[in-house]
């Protein structure tokens, strides 16, 4: 064959195996479920089939068994070793090589090395057969060889050649015998090979693993032992042509084991008379058997460690009190996991098979149980669920049973409306997941009334399933007892939309309380079954089920597509009783009748109406128009300001509804031309910071997307304080908007700490065609405020530039709102601090060192943060009119970089790294001026003492949330993490602040549907908080949580169940992996830069502060984006829809739970021109780098609160 060969004459022996190649992605079509019940029997459970099968060999009894997909290990009753080897006609073959030559053996293995003659070779053990006798190869490399089989070379080792030379000195040919392995199908015992004085001890515990060891041969096993005296042994030489191994390998461990378990890859996890948990490290093909041991303490002190089960990238353990502990964590770079997560029920040992599905047997009535809805995704599953397939040789008692409870249906009123919405077949099922049935206590009606039925009710009716005492969704469902299971009642209003955590089986979940043990299971309560008679519980309980000591799942596949039978049993009495109980109105025709009766009625309507058409109208459109001066911002060159002459005319419909136009009037070329706006259409009305005017701009959707919104100026502040108010209230009749806002809004805040409001449209958040949200209309609410955090309870907080904490108290109105535009009660004296900033920057120069002189092409000596725009201590002024000095100038030292005692920071040139020490390098310094100016106004806010806030977050609660308290959590100005207790909507300014420890100061805190709560340190790196519930607000520690690469991350908001992080250098991430059993989640994935600020709400919704977005003329900063496309298979979302803009500085969502009201689907809408620049800056036109001004042609062209007099294009709006 190959010229690898060396010696004389080469024998090789091909070996005819009755197991399949174990290759990667073999799959049977029904895979095998093993278990062992506890009279040491072995049976068998196909995915294919509903009926457990017994072994061959049936006189033999064991104590455990691992499999898998082409064969079995075990260990019988007599402490020794046996293989099931399923039978195939696929023949393998092996190669050994002896050899024949003057200078080396005559016969040889291929190396020359070792003698070996063809008398020599016997089979290794009393399974294997000869199955030919010997014979030569004539074959060399494809290529039939002279007469003989004979390969020359001219010495030994050489290359070998078919072909005789003068130079060919030696030969070699090669011999072929084959032997078959022939105890298939059967139990084979394991011989022992190894000296007498090294066998190991008799064994405990067995695992099989190893095939998808990254890189290593094709059908390479790893099969691991524990002996009775706690040691390790590893079996050598396990491969498909040698199923049964060589020899055992002792294997040194830090202690004595107890129990042993490998996975398909290289995750070897094994447990120790102490409690604690070892794993194994290095493996790889090279090195199969690992390196080193690494211990894991026991998940608490006091039960240790009692067996394991590993599969891919899960761990599961099982404590000596029962307990079952899910380790998260776990993959190939960390094979030790970070922590354990206790999960609901009581196992006696659980078995983790292929795609990491789960198994396991309970303590209670030993019955096998498979973990359902892991995914990928979830590796913790969500619910435990009973096989309920009997044994084989007891078909014949099941139909029986049947039949009992056919005619148990038959004769009892009430069960017959339980068994439709009780008993379902996994059909019913709602994809990943158990039907939610809603708790009933013995004697309760209320699951009772109402339709019950389905479209598949004959089926439902013939499939009995029955209550498992492990099933955790009972406790979600115990504070919606009225709740209907999904897909139970076609003509019944859908049910409230369920969080997806709702089975989460986390440890501070609360517990369902076991009731009754029963021998079959499936949904939420033993309780469900409170008002069946006696006749026929009896059923349910006679029924002899197997009871199972082992079960070993690591041949069995499980996904998403597999079709099981095992969780409920059929029969043709059954379905023929199901049927006879059926309507003979199916829901369908039901449908189509209620269908027709409402188009008969909306026909009727209208011909109604129709008969009217030519009466008059009884009351006449009334008109009210008011009339002013203001100046008019030309969008055309010459760019100026025009006097003006505007008109409001507002008119009344005959139904009572009222609109309104506003016409602007203007001169061009001495002629008279007028542009008009109604008011309908507008979106929004905001205040333009302008120190030369007193400015407000007018946005409608066309004027959102161009970025040029109508511009007008007054000649006093409250001339445009009037004429805002005025447009703001005939801005909200026109949409009929009234009173304060909904729970539901989503608020907002510019640049200059104003407060807008939205209330949001149901196809808001659609798949389908969602609604624009430059179609958004924006209503002002007095206030001044940095930060505004909601829920959909109606609780609102802010935090002003001052860091004085906020709370909302139900009004609207206030500022320059007077009159029916705002509340008579609710409204209060807020007042707001911030501080204006200037630099003082200097060069370094060998004559007098460091001075205001610079080079002509540095920046202004005295300067804002770019160096772009000159600013000095005597023309800086306040913000606005409204802002008043509060304070002098004086040095700022809480500079990020730090500076050194006189305030200055240091760097080699403009604009640079900055540093707080000078060195040898540092040509240029700066240092920052402070000033504080303040603004008293008024709003519906309260302040809340005493305690001043850096950041809040309200959990984002279901409106329909039935827990009394509300978590918030915030950070303090200096960094204190800080739980409010109390807060409720009746009291939503809380009672008191509980600290929570940390190490290091904090900057920003969210938390998450299921009080999930993520924090971010002042150095950007990123935090969770473990244990966080209703019964323990403040949680139990902090795990530190890798940040994306080479970034510090400044701000993260968490949602349902997506969690998104800002970094600062404005790139927005989403943190993959999470799943109600590993919160932490795995890995950040980019999903855009330019990103200011970002805020996930109840339903997942993404929303975000973006700069830089391409609009038709110029680019925007501080806009206003929605995240389209989010859907539960992608909570990433997929493009971005643009909105209001620019300008703004915060947005919250989190009260927003309003669920849309198209169907799903994975086309997404939004405009290519709406989409945010995330990738290049060569892609945003007339802009680059990275920050706000970092050059001249950098400065962004489109935000909202601008100075005219040092804007680049004077058609824009800018910062």
């Amino acid at each position: 064959m190959n010229s690898d060969f060396g010696g004389h004459r080469a024998v090789q022996v091909r070996i005819r195996v009755g197991a399949p190649a174990l290759q990667r992605g073999h799959e049977h079509p029904g895979s095998l479920l093993w278990a062992v019940d506890i009279f040491g029997r072995v049976y068998t459970l196909s995915t294919a089939g509903q009926y457990w099968e017994r072994c061959k060999n049936g006189e033999l009894e064991f104590k455990r068994v691992s499999a898998i997909k082409e064969c079995c290990w075990g260990i019988a009753c007599d402490h020794q070793v046996y293989i099931y080897v399923h039978s195939t006609d696929v023949p393998f073959a092996t190669r050994r090589r002896p050899m024949k030559i003057s200078d080396r053996w005559q016969w040889s293995d291929v190396s020359g090395l070792k003698n070996q003659r063809l008398e020599s070779f016997v089979p290794p053990s009393p399974h294997w057969e000869w199955e030919s006798d010997w014979y030569v190869d004539e074959n060399f490399g494809g290529d039939p060889t002279e007469k003989g089989g004979w390969t020359y070379a001219i010495d030994f080792p050489a290359t070998y050649t078919k072909d005789k030379r003068w130079n060919s000195c030696v030969r070699r040919r090669r011999w072929i015998r084959y032997r078959r392995y022939k105890s298939r199908d059967m139990w084979a015992k394991i011989p022992y090979l190894e000296d007498l004085k090294e066998l190991p001890d008799p064994f405990n515990d067995l695992s099989v693993g190893g095939w998808e060891i990254t890189d290593e041969p094709v059908g390479r096993l790893s099969v691991w032992a524990v002996s009775l005296q706690g040691k390790v042994w590893y079996r050598e030489d396990v491969c498909h042509h040698n199923p049964e191994g060589s020899l055992w390998t002792l294997i040194a461990t830090p202690g004595e084991a107890v129990q042993i378990s490998c996975g398909p890859y290289d995750l070897v996890w094994a447990t120790l008379w102490e409690g604690q948990a070892i794993v194994r490290e290095g493996i790889d093909r090279n090195n199969p058997q690992g390196i080193s041991w690494t211990i894991v303490e026991s998940p608490v002190t006091e039960n240790g460690i009692l067996h394991v089960s590993v599969g891919v990238n899960v761990v599961w353990a099982v404590t000596k009190d029962r307990k079952v502990w899910f380790r998260r964590g776990v993959n190939s770079h960390n094979p030790c996991g970070t922590s354990w997560i206790e999960m609901v029920g009581e196992m006696l040992m659980v078995s983790v098979g292929l795609n990491d599905q789960v198994w396991g047997i309970s303590c209670e009535d030993r019955a096998v149980y498979f973990r359902q809805g892991v995914t990928p995704s979830e590796l913790s599953g969500k619910t435990w669920k009973t096989i309920t397939c009997s044994r084989d040789s007891d078909r014949s008692q099941t139909g029986s049973s049947t039949s009992l409870h056919s005619a148990g249906c038959f004769f009892t009123g009430d069960i017959k409306e339980q068994a439709t919405s009780l008993f379902q077949t996994e059909g019913d099922l709602p994809p990943g997941g158990s039907p939610d049935v809603a708790e009933a206590s013995p004697g309760d009606d209320s699951n009772h009334g109402g339709p019950q039925g389905s479209d598949s009710g004959e089926e439902a009716a013939a499939c009995p399933v029955v209550i498992s005492p492990l099933d955790e969704t009972a406790p979600a469902l115990d504070q919606q007892a009225q709740e209907v299971p999904e897909g139970t009642a076609s003509d019944r209003d859908p049910p409230p939309a369920e969080l997806q955590w709702t089975n989460v089986d986390l440890k501070e979940a609360h517990k369902s309380p076991v009731g009754a043990a029963s021998t079959l299971a499936e949904t939420s309560s033993l309780s469900s079954f409170g008002g069946l008679s006696v006749g026929v519980e009896d059923h349910f309980v006679t029924d002899d089920h197997p009871l199972w000591a082992w079960v070993s799942s690591g041949a069995c596949l499980v996904d998403s597509h597999t079709s099981l039978k095992w969780f409920a049993t059929q029969s043709a009495g059954t379905s023929a009783s199901g049927q006879s109980l059926s309507l003979s109105i199916t829901p369908a025709q039901t449908a189509a009748w209620r269908k027709q009766i409402f188009q008969q009625l909306t026909e009727r309507t209208q011909r109604e109406i129709e008969n009217f058409r030519h009466y008059e109208q009884a009351v006449e459109q009334s008109v009210w128009v008011k009339t002013g001066t203001l100046q008019w911002w030309r969008n055309w060159k010459p760019y100026k300001w025009v006097d003006v002459r505007v008109a409001l005319e507002q008119f009344t419909g005959n139904d009572g509804t009222r609109d309104s136009i506003l016409f602007i009037y203007y001169m061009h070329y001495e002629e008279k031309k007028y542009i008009h706006v109604f008011l309908n259409e507008v979106t929004i009305l905001v205040e333009i910071l302008n120190e030369a005017k007193h400015s407000f701009a007018l946005y409608t959707p066309e004027k959102t997307k161009q970025r040029w919104p109508i511009r007008l100026a007054a000649a006093t502040e409250q001339e445009m304080h009037d004429w805002l108010a005025l447009l703001s209230v005939s801005c909200r009749e026109s949409r009929q908007i009234q009173g304060p806002p909904s729970h539901q809004a989503i608020w907002s805040l510019t640049c200059k700490g104003d407060i807008f409001l939205s209330e949001p449209s149901p196809d808001l958040e659609a798949t389908t065609h969602p609604m624009p949200c430059d179609q958004m209309f924006w209503r002002q609410i007095g206030g001044h405020l940095r930060l505004v955090e909601s829920n959909s309870r109606g609780i609102v907080w802010g935090i002003g530039y001052d860091h004085t904490a906020w709370v909302y108290t139900g009004g609207y109105g206030g500022s320059f709102f007077s009159g029916l535009a705002s509340s008579g009660d609710n409204i209060y004296a807020q007042s707001d601090v911030k501080c204006v900033y200037l630099y003082e920057n200097q060069r370094w120069n060998p004559v007098t060192g460091y001075s205001n002189r610079g080079l002509p092409t540095d920046r202004y000596m005295w300067s804002d943060a770019s160096g772009l725009q000159e600013c000095t201590k005597t023309n800086t002024k306040p913000p606005s009119p409204q802002w008043s000095w509060v304070s002098d100038w004086y040095i700022d030292f809480s500079v990020s970089g730090g500076t050194d005692r006189e305030g200055w920071q240091y760097a080699a040139d403009f604009p640079a790294s900055y540093h707080g020490n000078k060195t040898m390098k540092d040509f240029v310094r700066r240092r920052r001026w402070a000033r504080k100016c303040k603004i008293v106004t008024t709003g519906p806010w309260l302040e809340v003492p005493p305690i001043a806030l850096r950041d809040v977050s309200i959990i984002p609660q279901s409106p329909a949330a039935e827990e009394e308290f509300v978590a918030l959590w915030a950070i303090s100005d200096k960094g204190d993490v800080l739980c409010r207790l109390s807060v409720t909507p009746q009291n939503p300014a809380g009672s008191s602040w509980l600290h929570v420890g940390t190490d290091q100061p904090f900057t920003s805190v969210s938390i998450g549907a299921f009080h999930q709560v993520w924090a971010v340190a002042r150095d950007g790196s990123i935090f969770y908080r473990g244990s966080v519930s209703p019964k323990k607000p403040e949680g139990d520690c902090w795990y530190h949580i890798p940040s994306p690469p080479k970034q510090k991350l400044k701000q993260v908001s968490v949602g349902r169940t997506s969690v998104f992080v800002v970094d600062k250098n404005g790139n927005l991430w989403y943190r993959q992996g999470i799943t109600p059993s590993y919160p932490q989640g795995s890995s950040w994935e980019h999903i855009s830069n330019n990103v200011r600020k970002v805020s996930v709400g109840p339903l997942d919704q993404v929303w975000v502060i973006a700069d830089k977005v391409q609009g038709s003329h110029s680019l925007s900063c501080g806009t206003v984006c929605h995240r389209t496309g989010v859907q539960p298979m992608e909570p990433k979302g997929a493009s971005w829809d643009y909105g209001i803009g620019g300008g703004w500085d915060h947005i919250t969502v989190r009260g927003n739970a309003t669920e849309n009201t198209k169907t799903a689907s994975p086309e997404t809408s939004g405009d290519p021109s709406h989409k945010m620049a995330e990738s290049d800056a060569g892609e945003n036109t007339g802009g680059g780098g990275g920050g706000e001004g970092e050059g001249e042609g950098d400065l962004p062209q489109t935000t909202l609160l601008v100075d005219v007099a040092h804007s680049l294009d004077r058609n824009a709006i800018h910062c």
